[in-house]
């Protein structure tokens, strides 16, 4: 079984050795007709390119981990500390904008504010005034639609730490004369650091990740850059140097969360968890409170929702013929892909459990580095892979490849579910259950099983819905004449023909409220 789980995970890390060699082993600089040496792809790239690339990718990483925050710790604050009218409704309505993807975000506020758009004709129509608003598709309209979708990620893990954190904080600084603000500023905030730092890590990532919504505000980031080499320019060379140097942005991201989440169990073990009992609001400060959590929230999510159901107004009743082929690609990608990632994750957590390895134990942590692999990183080193093997053709007439990446790329969210549940079947159980006669298999079938019905339901649902709204590897990765969902979005968005695309774009979304509701049940069960 240790063999098997190693060779598992061998198998699932061999984009990022495809990858590697495909730079190592890169074609040699060509010579031109006047035996001059032309310059290397590294170089071409650092004189013309890679500037942009970083400096765009670095501002938008600042100014959404700035969004966030500001979005994600003022809600989790109110709503964990306060009373106020709407509360009950605002703390788990809050995190409703994870079901929407960012490209999908994207398309609704540039079609919302553009020149054509509702706002600005209603300002000609029925004002009278010719203001030409900022132009949507720059830096700060992606700024803001990414921070309108990922502030959930740093709200949820900052109301849970201002929740778990000593009440004895408030009433201590207040006995010490401190204000409201200087008591959050000085004593709370520095405690819940590393859990707002994971959010705001998980958020970056997801930011790097992206391709759909950077690609349609026209920005010149790592992402669209590999799209442009690979599929514009036929360089297969620039896109192997892209994707290494995006990887290395994905994982220096990916390990200041890893370590900020270390000190957040850290903190958390060492708070006193008597919960805080919320001080009620009135007055101005309840409207305020009231305001801030509202005009996130319709911001976030009811105005895109809205602006949605107009779009599919727009196209009546008569769906495109072929709206039921990308759905059903979509349902039967993801089934699959949802029930092949569960049995590997089943595998892989009991491999480790049962031979109590530290070696698989280690290999089941890197394989969570999956998660944090862009698509289009993904996408090229499978390709590069392929490639130095020969079996290129491979890809054009088999689903096969796009199910390996989605596997790489979603199977540490169905391992964590599982792990996740087999923490609550103790050995002592298993004790018990061999002292009564009970058989490995039996056990496992009649015990474990029905003790982990929860957190397998969990892990295929959570992978169906990354593998529905996965774009960058499945516009790579897919066989021809093969759309998804989230493909024929991008496309018709493409072709700015917006109404076309909101019945696919209220299909993912819709289906990506499925996991947002059940997590909104358990932090309402909670209250």
């Amino acid at each position: 079984m240790r063999t098997s789980s190693i060779l598992l995970a061998l198998a699932l890390s061999l984009p990022i050795l495809g990858l590697i060699l495909a730079a190592l082993l890169g074609q040699p600089s060509p010579i031109l007709s006047d035996g001059i040496v032309a310059e290397s792809t590294l170089t071409h790239l650092w004189n013309y390119v890679l500037t942009d690339y970083i400096v765009t990718t670095i501002l938008l990483c600042l100014g959404v981990g700035i969004g966030v925050f500001v979005l994600g710790v003022g809600n989790a604050w109110l709503v964990a500390n306060y009373q106020f009218p709407g509360k009950a409704i605002f703390e788990w309505a809050l995190i409703l904008p994870l079901a929407v993807p960012a490209y999908v975000m994207a398309y609704l506020f540039v079609d919302f504010l553009q020149h054509a758009g509702p706002v600005q004709t209603m300002l000609r129509e029925n004002l009278g005034l010719s203001l030409a608003l900022p132009d949507p598709r720059s830096l700060g309209g992606a700024i803001w639609t990414f921070s309108m979708c990922l502030y959930p990620y740093v709200y949820l893990v900052a109301r849970t730490s201002f929740l778990d954190r000593s009440a004895r904080f408030m009433e201590v600084a207040e006995t010490l004369g401190y204000t409201s603000v200087q008591a959050f500023m000085k004593l709370v905030l520095p405690m819940a650091r590393p859990a707002i730092f994971t959010g705001i890590a998980l958020a970056l990532m997801e930011v790097l990740a992206d391709f759909g919504a950077v690609s349609y505000f026209g920005l010149q980031t790592f992402a669209t850059g590999i799209f442009k080499a690979w599929l514009s320019f036929g360089d297969r060379s620039a896109a192997v140097h892209l994707s290494l140097m995006l990887l290395s942005f994905v994982l220096i991201v990916f390990y200041w969360e890893r370590h900020n989440r270390a000190r957040q169990r850290y903190a958390l073990a060492n708070t006193n968890t008597r919960p805080a009992i919320p001080k009620r609001l009135v007055g101005s400060h309840a409207l305020y409170a009231f305001l801030f959590c509202a005009l996130t929230l319709f911001f976030a999510f009811v105005l895109p929702m809205a602006v949605l159901f107009d779009l599919l107004s727009e196209q009546g009743l008569e769906a495109d013929p072929r709206y039921w082929g990308w759905l059903k690609n979509s349902l039967s990608l993801s089934a699959f892909t949802a029930i092949l990632a569960v049995f590997c994750a089943l595998f892989l957590a009991y491999a480790a459990r049962l031979t109590q390895s530290k070696t698989l134990q280690g290999v089941n942590r890197l394989l969570t580095v999956g998660y944090a692999l862009p698509g289009a990183v993904l996408g090229v080193g499978i390709l590069s892979l392929l490639g130095l093997l020969d079996i290129a053709w491979l890809m054009s007439v088999s689903v096969g490849v796009l199910v390996y990446a989605y596997l790489i790329r979603f199977l540490s969210a169905g391992l964590q579910s599982i792990e996740t549940g087999l923490t609550r079947i103790t050995p002592a159980m298993d004790g018990t259950a061999a002292l009564l006669g009970a058989k490995p298999m039996e056990m496992i079938w009649r015990i474990h099983l029905p003790l982990l019905r929860r957190s397998v339901l969990t892990a295929l649902l959570f992978v169906f819905v990354d593998v529905m709204k996965e774009l960058p590897a499945t516009l790579i990765l897919r066989p021809f004449n093969l759309d998804t969902l989230s493909v024929a979005t991008y496309q018709l968005a493409a072709d700015e023909r917006l109404a076309e695309l909101a019945l696919p774009a209220l299909s993912i979304v819709l289906v990506g409220l499925l996991p947002v509701i059940l997590l909104s049940r358990a932090i309402a069960q909670k209250r």
